[in-house]
């Protein structure tokens, strides 16, 4: 098996969107978590760990969490930053898949 196999193999529709849910349920998750700690007055998840998430693929998670929880919906960065990292991802898929 040649290296282009193992990658075709590895990066499969299946796999990809195997990942994109994990990342999104997990995206979702720390979105809840962060709002439940900012509630109880504790030790909060990082502004650049809930990017660093979206960045990964957990945009469409994150962004459910934000509005379903309420949660960081007063921050211009997070109300316009999310949507841009996900628009962003969508033109990079389309350049790599139609190889424009």
């Amino acid at each position: 098996m040649n290296f282009n196999e193992i990658l075709q193999q590895v990066f499969s529709i299946k796999n990809i969107i195997i990942y994109l849910v994990i990342m999104n349920v997990f995206g979702f998750l720390i979105m809840w978590i962060d709002k439940r700690k900012a509630e109880h007055s504790k030790w909060r998840i990082k502004e650049s760990t809930l990017f660093l998430v979206t960045a990964l693929g957990g945009g469409i998670g994150t962004i459910a969490g934000m509005y379903t929880f309420r949660h960081k919906t007063q921050k211009a960065k997070f109300v316009f930053g999310f949507p841009a990292i996900i628009i962003i991802q969508i033109l990079i898929a389309i350049v790599i898949i139609f190889k424009i």
